[in-house]
């Protein structure tokens, strides 16, 4: 058996032989940059919880010192299994002696401590990264930074570019935002610490005034973050939970996204990025089970799928929408040096005829601008997309990109290659990347219910021809048609995965094909969807590929296999 010593790996025993354990976050001998942040933001931190209540920075002092101390020695007793000291009873000692209300106090003292921390620590990370990144020569073979290039790299010298193309365009990446996340944050703690983290950057290039005023805001922020509850008022309903996603939206996703294909193309491509065709997919389909889990959570209902999805597809629209507004408004080139091609021609005459409601506005600027003003009038037919206007809206996000590439190819034929290639392209990713859905809705409930669901129907009947079917059969079934009317009306990626809770047999996927079926009179009507089991007990996992080797015998199942090049999802 191994003696404490030699449990200790490189990383404590550097710890304990400098000593550093018993030192806090900020007080470590941190990069340079890392630690400015930190000891800034303990600064103001101390200095709003003295403003706030001098006893409650005493006992935040105190706490803070014994809980390094106990740091330092569980590092310690890898050595000395019996230390004189013990910071961690001490600090246990006066959170035991104080009322329940300094003690709430003291926990939000610490958990603003912990956030400005991690935002601290997440600022250098990113930094580093931009340091790396100006250090790579822009002719360098591989990006090192950047892991997706040099995994194609060597693809391409592993099996040719062509092999390595076609692998490419069939890559994807496919995160899912799950529901009842546990290290979730109220959406106005997240704002402040979003707001701490870019006024931190701002400091340290600025200077004078200036600098003053942004150490003020970074006061009112802190401040703030340490007075608000972590803790929403109320528990959000399913629909409110959608916001979550919302926001990681607008913050990172719907922008960042096209950034990170269009440095990919940068390195593929070279000097030709921005003046041909792209190289890199839109891989990134993020999916959702916010709205769409209604295993174990009875408040997600086939009404709230709906909700929760028509949020989504608003949302997405309206960004949608101000990006082609944006874009639009900037393809300022006159006919006479961008001459629009027959393509475009016969798109403007089309949106005409679909209504002069729509092309009086953008009329002046046809004859001149035409690429303008077929732009800006797809932009109002988004807006009328979310209004569900059946005369003027776009039926289908495919409609839309079709529309975007007739504008691309028309700039691309008439010479404005960077103009075809360059925000057009971005606005062209971000439709491919989230559609008219956001996220790719994910269904899921307990076998046990589905099993059930078609006892009920057998014994009573489809229609309670003998007798009243169960609440829940009424639910299984208007589930089936919510995802149906969410496909309808977003596309079949909007909604198409179904998961089965504790899958322990093929009859358990059969029994979902077959509600699927029954939840519809007419057979047109029923949505395509892609049952996948989920294995989530020891002995279901060993009986998994018996399982999977009934499940592929399933018709259903073996036309998805067909229809998706023999893709099968577990």
């Amino acid at each position: 058996m191994a003696t404490p010593e030699e449990q200790i790996t490189p990383a404590d025993a550097a710890i304990v032989t400098t000593g550093t354990g018993r030192k806090g976050p900020e007080e470590h001998d941190l990069p340079e940059s890392l630690k400015y942040d930190m000891d800034l933001c303990l600064e103001i931190l101390r200095n709003v919880l003295g403003e706030y209540n001098p006893e409650l920075l005493s006992t935040f002092d105190t706490v803070r010192h014994y809980a390094v101390e106990a740091s330092a020695e569980h590092f310690a007793e890898l050595k000395d299994p019996n230390p004189d000291q013990d910071g961690l009873k001490e600090a246990v000692n006066v959170i035991d002696n104080m009322t329940l209300h300094d003690a709430q106090l003291l926990a939000r003292a610490f958990a603003t401590y912990f956030h400005l921390a991690n935002l601290s620590e997440e600022n250098y990370r990113v930094s580093v990264l931009h340091e790396h990144e100006n250090n790579v020569p822009v002719d360098q073979a591989v990006d090192p930074i950047n892991e997706l290039t040099v995994a194609y790299h060597q693809l391409i010298n592993e099996t040719g570019p062509a092999k390595a193309k076609e692998l490419l365009n069939q890559l994807e990446f496919h995160p899912v935002f799950t529901a009842h996340p546990t290290e979730a944050r109220r959406k106005a703690v997240e704002g402040k610490i979003r707001r701490v983290s870019e006024l931190l950057e701002e400091y340290k290039r600025l200077g004078g005034s200036d600098k003053k005023e942004c150490l003020r805001r970074l006061y009112n922020e802190i401040d703030a973050l340490f007075r608000t509850s972590p803790i929403a008022l109320k528990k959000p309903t399913p629909v409110e939970e959608a916001d979550t996603i919302l926001d990681i939206f607008d913050n990172t996703l719907f922008n960042t996204i096209p950034k990170v294909y269009r440095r990919f193309d940068d390195w593929v491509l070279g000097d030709k990025a921005g003046l041909v065709e792209p190289a890199c997919p839109a891989f990134f389909h993020p999916g959702s089970w916010i709205g769409s889990d209604r295993d174990g959570n009875p408040n997600v209902t086939a009404k709230v799928s709906r909700a929760v999805a028509r949020k989504f597809s608003d949302h997405v629209i309206a960004a949608l929408e101000q990006a082609t507004r944006t874009v639009g408004r900037n393809l300022t080139m006159e006919a006479e040096t961008t001459p629009p091609s027959a393509e475009l021609k016969n798109l403007w005459s089309h949106q005409k005829e679909m209504s002069e409601r729509l092309t009086d506005k953008a009329a002046l600027i046809s004859t001149k601008e035409m690429h303008r003003a077929v732009m800006l009038v797809m932009a109002d037919r988004l807006h009328y997309t979310i209004e569900r206007d059946a005369d003027l809206m776009y039926h289908s996000c495919d409609n839309f990109l079709a529309d975007l590439k007739v504008v691309q190819r028309s700039l691309a034929a008439a010479g404005a290659k960077r103009s075809a290639y360059g925000p057009l392209q971005d606005l062209i990713w971000q439709t491919e990347t989230f559609g008219f859905h956001m996220v790719e809705m994910e269904f899921r409930q307990h076998s046990v219910v589905h099993a059930r669901a078609l006892a009920d129907i057998r014994e009573h009947g489809l229609h309670g021809e003998r007798g009243e079917l169960q609440p829940m059969t009424h639910e299984v079934l208007d589930t089936f048609r919510a995802l149906g009317a969410i496909q309808k009306r977003n596309g079949l990626k909007a909604a198409r995965r179904y998961i089965i809770s504790f899958t322990k047999s093929a009859q358990n996927i059969k029994d979902v094909y077959e509600l699927n079926r029954l939840a519809f009179s007419h057979p047109e009507d029923v949505p395509t969807i892609d049952v996948i089991p989920l294995f989530e007990q020891l002995e279901d996992l060993q009986n998994s590929v018996d399982v999977l080797e009934e499940m592929i015998k399933i018709p259903e199942v073996q036309a998805r296999l067909k229809a998706t090049g023999n893709k099968l999802e577990v």
